[in-house]
């Protein structure tokens, strides 16, 4: 099983450089990395957190900019959105992003996408919230004409273009693989546009199941990384027996010797199971 790391990147925190460099010097496989464009002041939508907002949501620097810093200071650090909000991006710029990101780190790249969930971040990007997975799914489908034809070219609810040229193609192929966040309800989009499920603290009790009911639904064994677990020896031990494929260790945005302090704890509970 591996480990990596999951975490907001702000300008109020560690930078994403001394981040990168300090999660390959302790063995860590990957860092997937929040995003939100910007919080609208007078947001109705509920924190899924429950109580206020973090302002770590406000203050997330872009994604694909600190990952490409971050992989010019490292060699084997996979580089993850955590998620990528798809009905808040142009998926023709979006593709550009992600496959310039794959090129310029030499094929690193994993692409976990969600939906989103602050109904007036996604309005303002002109996205209907209604019909924000419908949009995603057609979004996802065009980006991956983009990374593998050579004249792309789509057609559809959301997406209209003719054929275009569209480089550079990622250096995974197909394309870099796409992590789906969310819970049963996006089992669907995992099995039809998905490489691997990114569950959101799923506990093992309850993500053992949901496993079985993704893999009927896609026919396949889907890969399974679990977002923002505890550093509970036990528990990991559990997630290990289901075959999971990795675990993302959430650290919280903090100045550089404390995430640092951090991150060395973690790294010790990981390499009891390496």
């Amino acid at each position: 099983m591996k480990f990596g790391i999951a975490t907001f990147i702000t300008d109020q925190g560690i930078s994403p450089t001394r981040l990168g460099t300090a999660l390959e010097e302790r063995a860590f496989d990957s860092l997937f990395i929040a995003e939100h464009s910007h919080i609208p002041a007078n947001r109705q939508t509920p924190y899924p957190g429950g109580g206020e907002l973090p302002e770590i949501y406000y203050r997330t620097l872009d994604p694909f900019i600190a990952l490409t810093a971050i992989g010019v200071v490292t060699e084997r650090l996979l580089l993850g959105t955590g998620v990528a909000l798809i009905p808040q991006r142009d998926p023709i710029i979006t593709a550009k992003e992600v496959a310039s990101l794959d090129l310029v780190s030499g094929g690193r790249v994993i692409f976990g996408v969600g939906v989103g969930w602050n109904r007036e971040e996604m309005s303002n990007h002109g996205a209907d919230p209604s019909t924000r997975g419908r949009l995603a799914d057609e979004r996802l489908r065009a980006m991956r004409e983009l990374w593998t034809a050579e004249k792309a070219e789509f057609h559809g609810e959301f997406v209209n273009f003719d054929p275009v040229f569209a480089w550079p193609k990622p250096v995974q192929r197909p394309h870099p693989p796409i992590y789906v966040g969310g819970g049963e309800g996006a089992f669907r989009r995992v099995a039809q546009l998905g490489d691997a499920w990114l569950a959101s603290s799923v506990p093992p009790q309850e993500l053992g199941p949901q496993m079985e009911r993704l893999r009927a639904l896609a026919g396949r064994d889907v890969p399974v990384t679990v977002y923002a677990v505890p550093d509970d020896p036990e528990q990991i031990e559990e997630y290990s027996r289901l075959g999971v494929e990795r675990l993302l260790f959430y650290v919280p945005t903090m100045p550089e010797r404390e995430t640092l302090e951090y991150l060395d704890r973690l790294a010790a509970v990981a390499a009891r199971f390496r």
